[in-house]
């Protein structure tokens, strides 16, 4: 039986935090002391990590990290929120970053800092932003930062097969790494064919769908479909019987597959479907899509298969 990866971020970030915090923060020598508990009451995410560094020049200080998988306008208010909640709590400088996974859908202005007026009165937070699709891979691999080796085939020049059979060499050199490689098949099979993926790497998608960092992408996906209203419910079929109850639970949970898949993939024009495909309640239809979206390279040839397989409205 596979084991289940703890492929979260503050697992990513705990298996070289030394290097992590040398890239985010360009001191040198600064060294990781500990990863802190980034629950701040009613505020706590899985993509949330605290770190607690120390260098000769700065002192003691907290990295405070937040992943996102796209950017949203609400993050400058939340790194407001979060900075000054780590502040209160640790009584010690924060240094707030934003790492911004995919890029976003109609490429927006990403802000560096929220800032705000009222009465008067000034509010404003400085944090840095990182995007990773505008990262080089190249210099992922030179300064081994293996944090980022997961990520290397949506990072710049990083979306062929030479690099991928690269990162999965290196993820290799270390055992505690090796559950890292889900992860990087995961984007893998967004830029090359998923046959390719599986002849380069071991490949268990139920290993990285048990972790939370997929559960996150999923959830996030999901309040997306609460706001547009797709979302109808979800508990209904649990009081109708058992079998009724597990069908509609593998319905949602291929639902959210397909959702997290077309976003990843196609952005807001691929999230155009889910109305339509919210609507599908047979389990065969919902797998064929799910697993057409591992091989399909184009909305078009999405749109294609969606077409042929949907079952007649009645």
């Amino acid at each position: 039986m596979s084991k289940k990866a703890d492929i979260g971020g503050k697992r990513l970030i705990s298996l070289s935090p030394n290097r992590w915090l040398q890239w985010i923060t360009n001191i040198p020598n600064v060294e990781a002391v500990e990863i802190l508990d980034s629950e701040f009451q009613w505020l706590s995410r899985e993509s949330d990590v605290l770190l607690r560094g120390m260098s000769p020049e700065c002192g003691e200080f907290l990295l405070l990290n937040e992943l996102q998988l796209r950017y949203n306008n609400t993050l400058p208010r939340r790194m407001l929120a979060y900075s000054a909640l780590a502040l209160e709590k640790y009584n010690l400088p924060v240094y707030p970053v934003l790492i911004n996974i995919l890029p976003p859908s109609q490429n927006p202005e990403i802000p560096s800092s929220y800032t705000a007026e009222f009465q008067g009165l000034q509010t404003r937070q400085d944090y840095r932003v990182i995007n990773l699709w505008e990262i080089e891979a190249e210099q992922v691999f030179e300064q081994s930062l293996l944090t980022l080796i997961p990520f290397i085939p949506i990072l710049r020049g990083g979306n062929n097969e030479t690099s991928v059979r690269e990162a999965v060499r290196v993820l290799r050199t270390d055992n505690q790494f090796s559950e890292l490689e889900n992860l990087l098949a995961f984007f893998a099979t967004f830029v090359l064919e998923t046959e390719v993926v599986q002849q380069i790497m071991r490949w268990d998608m139920a290993v990285l769908m048990e972790s939370p960092w997929y559960r996150q992408i999923v959830e996030e996906s999901e309040k997306r479909g609460e706001k547009r209203g797709e979302k109808r419910g979800e508990k209904r079929g649990e009081k109708r019987g058992e079998k009724r109850g597990e069908k509609r639970g593998e319905e949602r949970g291929l639902r959210s597959a397909i959702e997290l898949g077309l976003d990843l993939k196609f952005g807001e024009e691929g999230l155009a479907l889910m109305p339509e495909i919210q609507q599908i309640e047979d389990i065969e239809t919902l797998r064929g899509l799910r697993n057409a979206l591992k091989e399909v390279r184009s909305l078009p040839e999405f749109q294609d298969f969606y077409r042929h397989s949907s079952p007649p409205q009645t």
